[in-house]
């Protein structure tokens, strides 16, 4: 089979095609014949992991540290990315109850990556569910990872009908999925994005759109219920005063300044720090799913390229021109 291969860390170019061994699935396995898959912030990022400095990460530095332990430090360990897939199953292992041949899936792999190939095995119950029948498989490919997330802090905040919500970063993966599903639940939501993304904030559903260049929310006294931050970019201490009383501000990425934010616990009143994390999982995607299907949640796909054209496809997500998901398709 043919995967998108790289065995060197660097720019786009050195992503290229490569047959390789076709999986074989085990007895409690999916072999998934990929037909689509996404170009990622995490891809991005494991494919130039060598270069990456404790202050570019998101994240507390163990988690860099642990990242290049299992990627590897000077060449990369995995050598084919992707984390999130949409295709069709073309065999079952013996023990596989949920699914059979011919199923539509789709799903999100986590650190293990691989669906930058033609086929791919995925544990029967791994984070993998039936294609929504109203989604392409380009737009089932682009959504997983985002959306599991999203739900699965939403809830956590007990996000509730009514509450105003600010949305910072709400153009990426989780943000665009945060979007959506916080309407779902009634809440009336602002996005913060970059003005060439604002169609497509809107386009989700976003009641307001704010350009984070120009717009400075925190000025908004005392208007959201509950911030959150994808990025982790901003700061509970300036932010604060445009939280109502009982607010939260919701760290998705952190590092140890917000952590320590959010030790020192609630304001007189109330109002609170929260560093989230949500691991993933199959009952998560399944909630997804019935959001999809039942027209609750969409995918509006920016550009497509074809897996010839994976290095330009890289190159289009890291050159500030995405306005939305770039999915990469397969076979």
């Amino acid at each position: 089979m043919r995967a998108i291969v790289f065995t060197e860390y660097g720019a786009p170019d050195v992503l290229h095609l490569q047959d390789v061994e076709k999986p074989v699935p085990k007895d409690n396995e999916i072999l998934v014949k990929v037909r689509a898959t996404s170009v990622g912030y995490g891809d991005l990022l494991a494919r130039r992991l060598n270069e990456v400095t404790m202050r570019e990460f998101n994240m507390p530095s163990l988690f860099l540290l642990m990242a290049k332990f299992y990627f590897g430090f000077r060449r990369p360990r995995v050598h084919v990315l992707g984390s999130e897939f949409a295709g069709e199953i073309e065999a079952v292992g013996k023990s596989v109850k949920s699914f059979k041949a011919k199923d539509q899936v789709f799903g999100y792999l986590g650190q293990n990556m691989g669906a930058y190939a033609e086929y791919v095995c995925v544990p029967e119950t791994g984070t993998v569910d039936f294609k929504p029948a109203n989604m392409t498989y380009e737009e089932a490919a682009v959504i997983p990872m985002g959306s599991i997330m999203a739900i699965h802090l939403l809830r956590e905040m007990h996000i509730q009908k009514g509450q105003n919500v600010l949305i910072i970063g709400a153009s990426g993966g989780i943000g665009s999925a945060a979007v959506q599903i916080a309407k779902y639940y009634g809440a009336h939501v602002t996005g913060v994005c970059g003005a060439a993304r604002f169609d497509f904030v809107k386009a989700l559903g976003a009641d307001e759109v704010l350009d984070y260049t120009k717009d400075d929310y925190q000025r908004n006294a005392a208007r959201y219920d509950l911030i959150v931050d994808i990025l982790g970019r901003g700061s509970f201490s300036q932010a604060r005063n445009a939280l109502k009383p009982n607010g939260k501000y919701l760290f998705v990425s952190f590092k140890i300044r917000q952590l320590i934010q959010a030790k020192r616990g609630k304001t007189a009143d109330g109002k609170h720090a929260i560093c989230g994390l949500a691991p993933g999982s199959k009952a998560d995607l399944d909630a997804v799913r019935e959001l999809i299907v039942a027209g609750k949640m969409k995918s509006i796909i920016d550009k497509s390229f074809p897996m010839e054209q994976a290095a330009e496809a890289h190159r289009y997500a890291e050159s500030g021109q995405r306005k939305g998901p770039v999915a990469i398709t397969i076979a």
